[in-house]
């Protein structure tokens, strides 16, 4: 049976029909990325007008819930995988934390002279070696980020001919086989459109607005030393990074 939408009530009738949907996507009922109905479709089951069913429809993309392929409709958007920025600590170990299994796909690895911006990232002369190791991460066979690492040849040589990153935590092999202690990380984050590369890589549907969230990383050893600098591109509907903020308290300065 349709629920039925409140007219003696002040909240507007799309946040009723939000609910409503809502609810209907937290019981299940249109399945893991499942097609909601369309605007014409809730319309005539609520008795209101397109404009009304649009804004409820909007109302929830907004609030992350659902998200629109242009042509093909509107559909509930898969639990994002969430990052907390409160620690330092590798994709391996935030996806096995959240329960996942990690995975890794190498995409390139080799050793190649540091350009202009990876030489001023890593505060290391032009044209130095630098291991370049670029990889498409996954949890539970989903692609999540490709990511493309780089770190200063001297720092870690033989890094890449020593060690299967496929199955490897580089975070764990430079801690473990070469005595490095990671103490943290600088971070930029942009969102951007997803290029024809990025799409087929991370499995995004054809004809949407695809979106990626460019994440650029400079991580610092004890002594304040850059020793990795890696450029990411993270899927924009299944991942997200979470932080904390709290407020700070004002001073009132007595005369």
């Amino acid at each position: 049976m349709t629920e039925m939408l409140k007219g003696n009530t002040a909240r507007p009738l799309y946040l009723q029909i939000q609910d409503i949907l809502l609810k209907e996507i937290q019981a299940g009922v249109y399945g893991t990325e499942g097609k909601l109905p369309s605007e014409r479709e809730l319309a005539e089951r609520f008795k209101v007008s397109r404009m009304t069913a649009r804004q409820a429809l909007q109302s929830l993309h907004q609030h992350g819930l659902v998200y629109a392929q242009v042509g093909k409709g509107t559909f509930v958007r898969r639990a994002a995988f969430k990052q907390g920025l409160e620690s330092l600590s590798s994709f391996t170990e935030d996806i096995r934390a959240l329960g996942q299994v990690p995975h890794s796909q190498v995409l390139f690895a080799q050793v190649m002279p540091a350009d202009e911006i990876v030489a001023q990232r890593l505060q290391i002369p032009l044209h130095s070696p630098v291991s370049v190791l670029k990889r498409l991460r996954f949890a539970n066979q989903q692609p999540l980020a490709i990511e493309t690492a780089h770190l200063p040849y001297a720092c870690c040589p033989n890094l890449l001919s020593r060690h299967d990153f496929t199955h490897e935590s580089l975070y764990r092999v430079l801690q473990e086989v070469y005595g490095i202690r990671l103490a943290y990380a600088e971070q930029t984050f942009r969102a951007d459109l997803a290029d024809a590369t990025e799409r087929r890589l991370l499995n995004m549907a054809d004809g949407a607005l695809n979106i990626v969230l460019r994440v650029a990383r400079v991580t610092f050893n004890s002594t304040d030393q850059p020793i990795e600098y890696v450029s990411s591109a993270y899927h924009g509907a299944h991942y997200e990074f979470q932080v904390s903020l709290r407020a700070v308290r004002a001073q009132v300065m007595l005369p």
